[in-house]
């Protein structure tokens, strides 16, 4: 069942190229409400556990330590199908591939430094937003 949350973290790539503001307005310029923010940086051992998915993955590593190079901006965005509009938005990981108009067309430098994250399932958008925000975090 779609629920209307997501998650989302703004990479430090956005945040070292001065993209915030910019991302943070085609965010709520399409629609979607910020139900929870915060400024933070993750240790090492928070950036193993968020994408321990990737683990076995070759560019896992790599991942952890651009993840932990610089502080990021998580938060849980509101709107209806939230997931799927989110996910249209970022636009494709490669911002080579991905369709004018999105999040990685316009401030994404590589595959890799790709600005932005966006929940691919309701399930892991809960579970990631549990992750980053207490309860009382949530409005």
């Amino acid at each position: 069942m779609a629920t209307n949350r997501t998650f989302t973290m703004l990479k430090p790539d956005a945040l070292e190229n001065k993209h915030t503001g910019k991302i943070i307005d085609m965010i709520i310029q399409a629609g979607f409400q910020i139900k929870a923010m915060k400024y933070t940086r993750l240790t090492t051992e928070q950036a193993q556990k968020f994408y321990e998915v990737h683990a076995e993955r070759p560019f896992y590593g790599e991942l952890v330590e651009y993840m932990t190079s610089g502080p990021i901006i998580a938060a849980i965005l509101e709107k209806e199908n939230a997931v799927a509009d989110f996910r249209t938005l970022v636009g494709a990981t490669d911002p080579a591939e991905a369709a004018d108009g999105t999040i990685r067309k316009s401030y994404a430098e590589n595959k890799g430094r790709n600005a932005v994250h966006g929940s691919d399932s309701d399930e892991n958008a809960e579970v990631e937003g549990e992750f980053h925000f207490s309860a009382n975090e949530i409005f």
